[in-house]
């Protein structure tokens, strides 16, 4: 499921990109959005550090073809004291990001992820929704309910590797599956 949802992500947003150039010879903006999973300590959990993995290379990955990146985590604090943002931030640190971090630190859902992020993406040229693949593409269809304009930005993410986190994947499957249904359901 995993795999499908990234080769579906890759075939819809690359032919609904209006400039495929952004980006290359020459810097365009991207934005990756990293979305933030509840995490009730002080310590990153699995899922955040995953996340944040999908964000980091999809930002060295923007970087290489030219843009300048910013990385933005989205998350308040659900199930602990420090927001998701903050652990985000401190995960794609980690995993050796030095470029602009910006931190979006009120959200709880996924919808208010997307709505609260957006006054960080109005200058993006590519905007990349980070997450597993089906979270990622609730999330896409969120922005593209909120602000079509802005949604025709949406670049693929880095968010299928083969092997990593397969003791997670059938639940974030099942989940994914179950969540998207009930969004395109309420179309």
């Amino acid at each position: 499921m995993h795999a499908l949802a990234a080769r579906a992500a890759r075939r819809e947003l690359r032919s609904a990109h209006r400039d495929p150039h952004i980006g290359r010879n020459g810097a365009g903006n991207c934005a990756v959005v990293v979305l933030g999973f509840s995490n009730p300590g002080q310590a990153t959990n699995a899922v955040n550090r995953w996340r944040a993995r999908i964000g980091v290379r999809t930002a060295m990955r923007c970087e290489a073809e030219g843009d300048v990146v910013s990385i933005v985590c989205c998350g308040g604090a659900v199930r602990g004291r420090m927001p998701e943002a903050d652990l985000l931030e401190r995960a794609v640190r980690d995993l050796g990001w030095t470029g602009v971090v910006r931190r979006e630190r009120e959200s709880t859902s996924t919808w208010e992820k997307i709505a609260n992020a957006r006054r960080f993406l109005g200058s993006a040229d590519r905007v990349a929704i980070c997450s597993n693949g089906l979270h990622a593409a609730k999330a896409r269809e969120y922005l593209r309910r909120q602000d079509p304009i802005l949604a025709e930005t949406l670049v693929p993410a880095l968010d299928y590797r083969p092997g990593e986190m397969f003791w997670a994947k059938p639940l974030f499957a099942a989940v994914g599956m179950w969540k998207l249904f009930r969004v395109h359901r309420s179309t």
